[in-house]
């Protein structure tokens, strides 16, 4: 994805830098920043699935595994491709499985959703990984860019539709929110400096990112989004098929003449230093 490889350039993540991703989802920007020699750790929760498919792609070889998973965990490499840890927990927990000295990168790129600990959930475990930064280290805040730029913005609403309805409307179901939505991640620019400041984070800089979405057909397309994780509120509240039909319709709109989709997406990104 662009916005990691603009981000990781940004920074010179490299052989010696120690990153941990918060919310890592799949692994896609961990296998990114582990291939340029960093050593890495992912963190996330109540997403199995998601962990599942990144260890997949980092440890195909059955090297460092997440100890919460019941899996040898084997001792991390400073650096070097494929040195990787990934733990079903909270940024103390990733930590402490690491065995590195603190993180001079963190990075959040994927929305943090609603955990255990309730609505500050987020919040928390952004001040936790933040607490586990070193003095100086990067601190990396991601969200969608101007609504009228993001063609991929009215998919995520319909993802968010199914749940909010059982919830009454107005709950955060942790999926990626089009900017100006109230009560999810910080996705505007102010957003993003206010959740950093909350933070006790120092901003030092920012820069916008053009992603776009694209896939072989719609089929792919539906596969490809449900595999984010950002459909995971509808999909605990209503059947399967009906998020896929409801999904296949918001794509419509995407499709080219020759089957594919197409959708295309700014993303703004935020770097703050820790003090």
């Amino acid at each position: 994805m662009p916005l990691y490889e603009a981000v990781y350039e940004r920074l010179g993540v490299g052989t010696g830098t120690r990153l941990l991703g918060l919310g890592c989802g799949s692994g896609l920007a961990l296998l990114l920043a582990a291939s340029r020699g960093a050593a890495v750790t992912g963190v996330d929760t109540g997403r199995a699935e998601l962990l599942a498919f990144a260890r997949e792609r980092l440890l195909p070889g059955g090297g460092a595994r997440d100890p919460h998973a019941g899996a040898p965990a084997e001792p991390a490499r400073e650096s070097g491709p494929g040195c990787a840890r990934l733990v079903d927990g909270t940024p103390g927990d990733a930590a402490a499985a690491s065995g590195l000295p603190g993180y001079d990168v963190v990075t959040v790129f994927h929305p943090l959703g609603p955990s255990a600990d309730g609505a500050d959930g987020p919040a928390r475990r952004l001040e936790e990984a933040v607490s586990l930064t070193e003095r100086g280290g990067a601190v990396v805040l991601a969200g969608w860019g101007p609504a009228e730029r993001c063609a991929t913005v009215s998919v995520l609403r319909m993802a968010a539709k199914p749940a909010d309805q059982v919830r009454g409307g107005g709950a955060d179901t942790g999926v990626a929110p089009p900017p100006g939505t109230e009560g999810r991640w910080p996705a505007g620019r102010d957003e993003l400096e206010e959740a950093a400041r909350r933070a006790g984070l120092r901003p030092d800089g920012s820069g916008r990112v053009a992603c776009p979405f694209g896939y072989a057909d719609t089929g792919s397309a539906v596969r490809g989004l449900l595999s984010t994780g950002a459909f995971d509120p509808a999909l605990a509240v209503t059947d399967e098929e009906q998020v896929k039909k409801e999904l296949t319709e918001a794509l419509h709109p995407h499709v080219r003449e020759d089957g594919t989709v197409w959708m295309p997406n700014v993303f703004r990104y935020l770097v703050a230093r820790r003090g």
